[in-house]
């Protein structure tokens, strides 16, 4: 009866986008699976040992590259380079798992509502027939907080691990899906810019010895990236990231002043202005001024 009456609900929040189909499967393990090394060095982790956006052994964390970005990941995926990554017309097709209980899946559709609102990219329900979509669904395994990076091709998965008996997971706010909705739109991790070394300082002896790639960072050739390094951003690490020993920092700020690292709150400014740039939302002179307002007062 209670799952019943939440597909009622499901149906009455995307009514349009669950009736005409039948859902895809979609399997409880994605492969490739976990490496060993990671889940023998999860018992290592310091602070944030079940944070789920460092548990599922990906690309830094969370993220699920194909083999073409071992060696071109960057802050924003380059078009030029990468053309068929970007989702046609800015508009991404979606899917949300039944398995979420009512109150998760109000705090997904929040995020999607403010990535609506916040930039000219739209979200919208799949209608059973768009080839490339997004199935945000509660993957068992690897669990966590993930995603693959711009558009795969196909049905692709971003996994947001509901909330358990450890704590929220990925969906106490709606912070942590518009962080992995990024992912999905081609928004890398903030410290891995190029000239992140003026900004912050990696302690790479603090730093566990197999996740010190995911503090690796890009070349400027391979960076486009038009913005101030941004300290507050929802795609930066935080300050005990990886690290081998609770209380020991594995990134700090050069900055005076400075203390916090990262957030899973809401987009800031910088995310914001990141996001509509890198989705030619600027183009228009009306509505660049639109979206740079909604940015200078909605950003963190």
């Amino acid at each position: 009866m209670h799952r019943l009456c939440f597909v009622l609900v499901l149906g009455c929040l995307h009514r349009h986008a669950y009736s005409r189909f039948i859902l895809p499967y979609v399997p409880d393990v994605v492969h490739p699976p976990v490496p060993d090394h990671v889940i023998n060095a999860s018992s290592e982790l310091g602070e944030e040992a079940f944070d789920p956006e460092l548990s599922p052994g990906l690309f830094q964390g969370d993220m699920a590259l194909t083999n073409e970005f071992y060696n071109f990941w960057r802050v924003g995926i380059r078009w030029d380079v990468f053309p068929e990554k970007l989702w046609e017309n800015g508009t991404v097709p979606y899917v949300i798992s039944p398995l979420y209980e009512p109150s998760d899946l109000a705090t997904i559709i929040k995020a999607i509502r403010t990535l609506n609102f916040m930039t000219c990219v739209r979200f919208v329900p799949w209608n059973g027939k768009s080839k490339d979509y997004l199935l945000i669904w509660p993957i068992k395994y690897p669990k966590g907080c993930w995603s693959f990076v711009g558009r795969f091709g196909g049905a692709q998965i971003v996994s947001l691990q509901a909330p358990d008996k450890r704590g929220p997971n990925c969906l106490g706010t709606e912070g942590r899906a518009i962080h992995e909705l990024m992912h999905a739109l081609g928004v890398f991790h903030e410290q891995s810019r190029w000239d992140r070394d003026k900004f912050v300082k990696i302690h790479t002896e603090n730093i566990i010895p197999q996740y010190k790639s995911n503090f690796d960072k890009q070349s400027l050739d391979n960076t486009t990236y038009s913005f101030e390094y941004d300290y507050d951003s929802i795609m930066h690490y935080g300050k005990y990231f990886f690290s081998k020993k609770k209380g020991k920092p594995t990134i700090t700020a050069k900055q005076p002043g400075v203390t916090t690292l990262g957030q899973r709150k809401a987009m800031s400014k910088g995310d914001c202005l990141k996001l509509n740039d890198l989705y030619g939302c600027f183009k228009n002179p009306r509505r660049r001024r639109k979206y740079y307002n909604i940015c200078n007062f909605m950003g963190l």
